[in-house]
């Protein structure tokens, strides 16, 4: 009799007994623990910005990196991105034909400058939130919807790289790979900074020899340097990594990326040794480009797919 009512109870799950293996009311202590984890981390958030108050990079506000009228100046500069290779000697031939088009997200003034600036020198990792959609935008502009082009980032020199920290171009474009941001376009770091060639090298020390240029000559920066100390600088001072030597980029459409643009000397370096290693360079976007000198022609808008529209040049 006891087995028939025991059969009885196991069948029955009104009868049987509580299970003490249960997990019970997940839903209300998760959201329980979130809070007490969001409350920690809102006054630990309070509690760093009276150590250490941090204003405005632009204006000087306090209790942020980049205030919200800052913010949506700088958005208002990189809201219609640009043809810049006009303004770039280095990336024209003598009778004035495009080797390498440029897309520019904005002009390097301002709060776009002033944040750019402390994005790269001063540790203001927070800023990429904001400069990082800019230079999607300008990569969208520049290749349209397609699906088959492969970013390239520039690289930062090893003396800069172990300054900073990290690279600024490959910061950006992390960011905008984590946000999914750039949908069926494809990041490789393909390049590699390997030191000037030979003739970068008696091009330096050239720029060494000038007393107000050995600060810039030192550093290993190029700020200050004319269009010619910047191109024998850079030539010969990237290559492809190895494991992209051996047929990866052979006819593959590549898009060079780049922080600043000024004279073109740097992107024309990395279109060459993308081409050389069998990549065809349709052109390259950057985040900020200086402005023309005065009395030149205003810069063209983008458009779309403006990239794709020119006939990719391996020079």
């Amino acid at each position: 009799m006891a087995h028939g009512k025991a059969r009885f109870r196991a069948r029955d799950p009104d009868l049987a007994g509580t299970r003490t293996d249960a997990a019970r009311h997940r839903g209300r202590h998760g959201a329980v623990i979130a809070t007490i984890a969001q409350g920690l981390a809102d006054a630990f958030t309070e509690i760093l910005s009276v150590l250490a108050p941090e204003e405005c990079v632009c204006c000087g506000a306090e209790d942020s990196a980049l205030c919200g009228a800052c913010a949506r100046r700088l958005r208002l500069l990189c809201a219609r991105p640009f043809r810049a290779e006009a303004q770039a000697p280095a990336l024209l031939t003598v009778d004035g034909s495009v080797l390498v088009p440029v897309v520019a997200a904005g002009h390097y003034r301002d709060e776009l400058a002033q944040a750019l600036l402390s994005f790269k020198h001063l540790g203001q990792g927070r800023l990429a939130a904001t400069l990082a959609p800019a230079l999607g935008k300008a990569i969208r502009a520049a290749v349209g919807d397609a699906s088959n082009i492969c970013l390239v980032p520039v690289p930062s020199s090893n003396a800069a790289f172990r300054r900073r920290g990290f690279s600024p171009v490959h910061l950006l474009l992390s960011h905008l790979r984590r946000r999914k941001a750039l949908p069926g376009v494809e990041v490789k770091d393909v390049l590699k900074k390997t030191g000037p060639g030979l003739a970068g090298l008696i091009g330096m020390a050239g720029v060494l020899r000038i007393a107000d240029r050995w600060t810039t000559g030192a550093a290993g920066g190029q700020k200050g340097l004319g269009r010619g100390e910047r191109a024998r600088r850079v030539r010969g001072s990237m290559r492809v990594r190895a494991v992209f030597r051996a047929g990866p980029l052979d006819g593959v459409p590549c898009v060079i990326v780049d922080d600043v643009l000024t004279t073109g000397a740097t992107l024309a370096e990395a279109a060459r040794a993308v081409s050389t290693a069998g990549g065809t360079v349709c052109g390259a976007v950057v985040l900020a480009a200086t402005r023309p000198p005065t009395g030149s022609d205003p810069p063209k808008p983008a458009g779309r797919h403006i990239l794709r529209r020119l006939k990719p040049k391996n020079k």
